[in-house]
C-alpha cells in the first residue's frame, strides 16, 4: 500500500467502523512487506465486568482480523507510548483518544478538579509525538459533539475538551477520515 499516509486519524460515532478501518490499515501495511509491523496502543481500563467483557472480545476479534499485531496498554502517557512504539517499520494504532482524554479528565480518585491546563498540554504533547515519530501512525476518536447539549458542567466540559482534542488532532494529522456506516467520508487529504 504505497499510498498509506503518515498520519491518519480516524473519527466517527460509536460502532462507526472507525476500529475496523484502522485494523484494515493495519493489515495492509503488514501485508505490504515481511518488515512491517503493527502496534496497537490501547487506551481502555477495565472499571467493571462489562468493559472487562468488551476489552477481552476486542482482542479476540482484533486477533483474528490482524494476526501479529502487537498490543501496548496505555491509559495516559500517550505520547510516550507513541513514541516508544514507533519506529519506521511499525505503523502504530491509536484506539482510542476518547477513552484516553477520558483517562485523564476522570481519573479513579473521585472528587478531583479537572485539570483543564494538564489536558490541554497533553494534547499538544500527543500532537508534537505524532508529528515526530519516524513510521506511520492511525488514531481513532469519537465525534461526539454532533447531538444535544448535555446536562451537567463536568460532562459539558468533557464534550467541550474532546471537541478541542479533535481539532488538535485533525490539524496534527495528514488525512482525516470520518466513518458513518461503516463507510469512510474523507475529512481532509493528504497535501
Amino acid at each position: 500500500m504505497a499510498d498509506l499516509t503518515r498520519s491518519e486519524f480516524i473519527l466517527g460515532g460509536q460502532r462507526s467502523g472507525k476500529s475496523r478501518r484502522a485494523e484494515e490499515l493495519a493489515r495492509q501495511w503488514m501485508a505490504a512487506d515481511t518488515a512491517h509491523r503493527a502496534v496497537l496502543i490501547a487506551t481502555g481500563q477495565a472499571w467493571d465486568d462489562e468493559m472487562r467483557e468488551r476489552i477481552a472480545r476486542h482482542q479476540r476479534d482484533r486477533a483474528e482480523r490482524v494476526p501479529g499485531m502487537a498490543t501496548v496498554e496505555e491509559p495516559v502517557a500517550l505520547a510516550d507510548a507513541l513514541r516508544r512504539a514507533s519506529d519506521a517499520q511499525a505503523l502504530v494504532v491509536v484506539d482510542c483518544l476518547t477513552l484516553w482524554l477520558t483517562n485523564l479528565m476522570m481519573p479513579a480518585d473521585a472528587g478531583h478538579a479537572i485539570d483543564e491546563p494538564a489536558v490541554i498540554a497533553a494534547g499538544h504533547a500527543l500532537c508534537e509525538a505524532i508529528a515526530a515519530v519516524p513510521g506511520p501512525v492511525v488514531l481513532v476518536g469519537n465525534e461526539i459533539g454532533l447531538g444535544v447539549i448535555p446536562l451537567g458542567r463536568e460532562v459539558r466540559q468533557f464534550v467541550d475538551a474532546l471537541g478541542r482534542l479533535n481539532q488538535q488532532v485533525a490539524a496534527a494529522c495528514e488525512c482525516v477520515t470520518l466513518m458513518a456506516a461503516g463507510l469512510p467520508l474523507t475529512l481532509k487529504d493528504k497535501p
